[in-house]
């Protein structure tokens, strides 16, 4: 069985590897903003569908990366409230 330590280092080093996830994420989310303004302002004025789709396509996905990152903030909470009882 392991000690109190080796799993709360465990723990530390799995929150590390959360913290470099979010980063990932937050950089992602960046580009797709990005990607969203360049996209609009490459289809200025068209009325196409296909432009609105792409456009709700990648809010969508902002939103999804959004809720990921809050997924991970919470496995981050709850992973520090384990080792606070240890």
């Amino acid at each position: 069985m392991a000690s109190v330590a080796e799993v709360r280092a465990a723990v530390d080093a799995a929150l590390h590897q959360v913290t470099e996830g979010q980063a990932a994420i937050q950089a992602a989310r960046e580009k797709l903003g990005e990607a969203q303004q360049s996209l609009a302002a490459a289809l200025d004025g068209s009325a196409n569908d296909a432009v609105g789709a792409a456009h709700a396509s990648l809010a969508q996905a902002d939103q999804q990366l959004e809720d990921c990152l809050g997924a991970t903030l919470l496995a981050v909470e709850q992973a520090q409230i384990y080792t606070a009882t240890l």
